[in-house]
C-alpha cells in the first residue's frame, strides 16, 4: 500500500472477495526534505488501512533501492542515455525484495494497484494488458521474471480510474481524491536537474546543428533528452529558420550537444532499433517474428518486426518510422493484449 487510492482499492477489492488481506508500506527513499512525501503518503496508508480494518506492515527497502534502481540510474545519465527507474523499481525491488519480504509474512499472495491483469495458465502466467487502454501499465512490468507472476493479483486490472475513485468514495476511504503521484519516485515534483546535479556535476559545452556550426551552451549532456525542445535557450539566428530546436543526438566525445529545427526534422527520427538482452514473458515463436511494439509508455502500439539475436538482444524495424526514440528507454513488445516482454534500447538507426 503506497498511501495512493489505488492500493487502497485493491485492498479493498481482495477484503470483499473473501481474503484475509495484510497491508505492507515500503519505503525507498530516506531523504527528508520539502519534496518527499514519505512520512505523508505512510499516513495515509494507515488511514485508509484502519477504515478497512487490516493489519499495515512497514519496511524499507532504501538501501537495496539506491543498489539495484539508483546507481542504475545515475550510471545510465553519465553515459549519456536516459533511463526509466520505474521499470527497475518493478522488477527489483517491488516483485524482487518486496515479494520477498511479503512471503516472509505469510503472505500467500501478493497484490498490487497497478492497471494490468494476469491470466494464471497452466504453463505459466501471462501478462495482459489492463482494461482501461488509457491506464494500463503493463510497459512498467515487462521487466519482471514471470515466475514472480505466479501468485501475484492486480485487482484493478478491470477498472478505470473513474471507478476506482468511486469504490473509494462509496466505502469512505480517507485517499479517494488523493491526486496521482508524478515524475519519478524518489524525485518527486522537485525540480529535475537540481536534484540531478547533487549526483552528476555540470560539465557545460557547446550545442551545435547538425553541419557543427555552435548555436549555444549546453548545461551537460546528461540534463537534455532526445526529442526536447524546451530549456535551450537557442537565440534567433540572422537569416535563420523561425522553427523551433530539438535534441537531435549527444556526442559525448566532444561533449556536444547537437540540435536541429523542426518537430520532424530527419535526425529525429528513426526506422530500427537495437536493445541489450530482453526479459520474455512469453518466448518467441522464431527467430523473427511480427509484433507490437511501446517503445515509451503511453504510445500507441506500433506495428514492427522483430529479429532474435544472440543472448537473448533483438532488432526491430518499424512498420512507421517513430519520432524520437531514446537510447536507455525500453522497448515492449505486444502480441495484441499480451504483453511478450522487452529489453533497453540500446541504438537507434534512421535507415
Amino acid at each position: 500500500m503506497s498511501g495512493g487510492v489505488d492500493s487502497a482499492v485493491a485492498a479493498l477489492l481482495l477484503r470483499r472477495a473473501g481474503f484475509d488481506v495484510h497491508g505492507l508500506y515500503m519505503s525507498n527513499w530516506d531523504d527528508d526534505d520539502d519534496y518527499c512525501t514519505g512520512a505523508q503518503d505512510y499516513q495515509d496508508a494507515r488511514a485508509s488501512a484502519a477504515e478497512l480494518g487490516i493489519p499495515l506492515h512497514r519496511v524499507s527497502f532504501a538501501e537495496a533501492y539506491r543498489q539495484r534502481v539508483f546507481d542504475y540510474f545515475l550510471g545510465e545519465y553519465r553515459a549519456g542515455r536516459t533511463p526509466n527507474p520505474d521499470v527497475l523499481c518493478n522488477r527489483e525491488i517491488k516483485f524482487g525484495v518486496c515479494l520477498d519480504y511479503a512471503a516472509r509474512l505469510g503472505g500467500r499472495r501478493f497484490a498490487t494497484g497497478h492497471y494490468a491483469r494476469l491470466e494464471q495458465r497452466a504453463d505459466g502466467p501471462l501478462l495482459l494488458k489492463a482494461r482501461d487502454a488509457d491506464k494500463d501499465q503493463s510497459y512498467f512490468l515487462h521487466g519482471v521474471e514471470r515466475r514472480h507472476f505466479e501468485h501475484v493479483l492486480f485487482p484493478l486490472g478491470e477498472l478505470g480510474k473513474t471507478e476506482v475513485r468511486g469504490l473509494a468514495r462509496e466505502a469512505g476511504l480517507p485517499v479517494f481524491d488523493k491526486p496521482d503521484s508524478t515524475g519519478i519516485c524518489f524525485i518527486g515534483e522537485r525540480p529535475f536537474r537540481e536534484f540531478l546535479a547533487r549526483y552528476i556535476p555540470t560539465t557545460p559545452g557547446e550545442i551545435v546543428t547538425e553541419d557543427g556550426d555552435v548555436v549555444g551552451r549546453h548545461r551537460g549532456l546528461a540534463f537534455y533528452t532526445l526529442g526536447q525542445r524546451g530549456g535551450l535557450e537557442i537565440g534567433g539566428r540572422a537569416g535563420g529558420r523561425e522553427d523551433a530546436w530539438y535534441v537531435a543526438a549527444k556526442d559525448l566525445a566532444n561533449n556536444r550537444l547537437v540540435a536541429v529545427q523542426g518537430h520532424d526534422h530527419p535526425l529525429l527520427v528513426s526506422r530500427a532499433l537495437a536493445t541489450g538482452p530482453c526479459n520474455w514473458l512469453v518466448q518467441p515463436a522464431g527467430l523473427e517474428f511480427a509484433s507490437q511494439i511501446k517503445v515509451r509508455y503511453r504510445q500507441a502500439d506500433q506495428a514492427c518486426r522483430a529479429t532474435v539475436r544472440a543472448g537473448g538482444a533483438i532488432d526491430v524495424r518499424f512498420e512507421q518510422p517513430q519520432r524520437a526514440v531514446t537510447p536507455g528507454q525500453f522497448a515492449v513488445l505486444y502480441d495484441g493484449e499480451r504483453c511478450l516482454g522487452g529489453g533497453v534500447i540500446e541504438a537507434t538507426t534512421a535507415h
